[in-house]
């Protein structure tokens, strides 16, 4: 490749990344590439190379170094945006969120993300068919689950959901500058009722613990808060729909699910690892000190993008890897990253898929497609992949 290539590059196929990748990931480990700015970066997009750099402590996070740029627009304060912190400040904050997020907790919430699932699917039923899918059940489920995580009262579900609607990255809408503003101030209000008295969920029992003792301040929580907002509504949503309907556009291997439900946690590890809907938008590291990748030498200060889509269909880690399997042993996929930094939340959402996935098939056996597949509104061109809509009927 002579021309570096340059981010976004867009998918052209549901079920595929970019054809790009296929040809980067064949020509070296790393690739020169450019970011939407312009500014230099190395593409990486083999599985080993991508787990050896996000689990070497020389590659950084944190962009609140002096030499790794920050956007105009991005004026927040570090504290509490642990994504972007190296230990020992990110274990920190992890510290305090596992007991939270861990799989005890998760599997406690089982039950009360099985009732939002019922719901939701409850709801569908009643108006009767056809549906949109993404409106009705895909993102719903994703923002009610983050109410219940968080403690917030039923009667505010409604003004949460449609501000987390206005943030998503597959819609630039003129008013989430505002609607970031909201969310904020509506922590900062959830975090004062949980000071002066006992609150349900995250924010009241992270409120009780650690603002007494310094542990976290307002601001802190404020973001800690809205970082799970961010990658716990937009991801889930769009791996609930695109996973569908990989489903029913798979049907041998739906019916097998729908014989065997035990094959349910296998076929949503192969629904991550086939879509990776975040790709490169969560992955941006810088090396931090000189060293040798792939046979690749990568100098101090240079900046560097995990291309997890390509990642997760590298021939060397997955055997017919452009083919979707259920039955195929995917757990060491790279859709929640990998290392210190592999999402926080990857119980949850993991507990969220399945039984969301599960659930719907086992209450809707004749759901459809109400449109042709060429017909459905897909994310082509934004960073973090999904559908606009799916219409569907049963």
């Amino acid at each position: 490749m002579d021309t570096p290539p340059t981010f976004p590059m867009e998918r052209t196929c549901p079920f595929s990344p970019p054809a790009e990748y296929q040809r980067m990931r064949a020509s070296a480990p790393l690739v020169r590439a450019n970011l939407p700015n312009g500014a230099p970066v190395w593409a990486v997009t083999r599985h080993a190379e991508a787990r050896q750099i996000l689990s070497d402590p020389r590659i950084s996070s944190n962009t609140g170094r002096p030499e790794r740029p920050r956007g105009p627009d991005d004026d927040r304060p570090d504290d509490g945006f642990f994504i972007d912190l190296d230990p020992p400040e990110h274990s920190r904050y992890r510290r305090l969120l596992i007991s939270e997020l861990g799989a005890r907790p998760v599997a406690a919430m089982r039950p009360r993300i099985q009732r939002i699932v019922e719901e939701a699917i409850g709801k569908m039923l009643q108006a009767g068919p056809p549906a949109d899918l993404v409106e009705s059940f895909a993102r719903p489920v994703p923002s009610r689950v983050i109410c219940e995580l968080l403690g917030v009262p039923g009667s505010d579900h409604g003004f949460f959901e449609s501000r987390l609607r206005m943030l998503t990255v597959m819609n630039i809408d003129p008013r989430a500058p505002q609607a970031s503003r909201d969310l904020r101030g509506y922590l900062r209000e959830l975090i004062g009722r949980a000071e002066r008295e006992p609150q349900d969920g995250l924010i009241g029992r992270l409120t009780a613990r650690h603002l007494p003792t310094g542990e976290l301040t307002t601001d802190a929580l404020i973001n800690v808060c809205f970082l799970l907002l961010l990658a716990g509504y937009e991801s889930p949503a769009n791996t609930i729909s695109l996973g569908v309907l990989t489903l029913l556009e798979h049907p041998a291997q739906l019916a097998a699910l729908r014989a065997d439900p035990g094959l349910l946690p296998g076929a949503t590890e192969e629904l991550l690892r086939f879509h990776s809907v975040q790709d490169w938008v969560s992955f941006d590291r810088m090396a931090a000190d000189d060293l040798d990748i792939g046979g690749v030498r990568v100098r101090a200060g240079d900046r560097l993008t995990i291309l997890a889509a390509s990642a997760n269909r590298d021939e060397r880690a997955f055997e017919h890897p452009d083919e979707f399997d259920i039955s195929r042993s995917a757990h060491h996929h790279l859709a929640f990253g990998y290392g210190v930094h592999q999402c926080i939340g990857h119980n949850l959402a993991r507990a969220e898929l399945e039984i969301a996935y599960g659930t719907l098939l086992a209450r809707m056996p004749a759901l459809h497609l109400a449109a042709e597949l060429d017909e459905l509104p897909f994310a082509y061109d934004s960073g973090l992949f999904g559908l606009h809509a799916m219409p569907v009927a049963w």
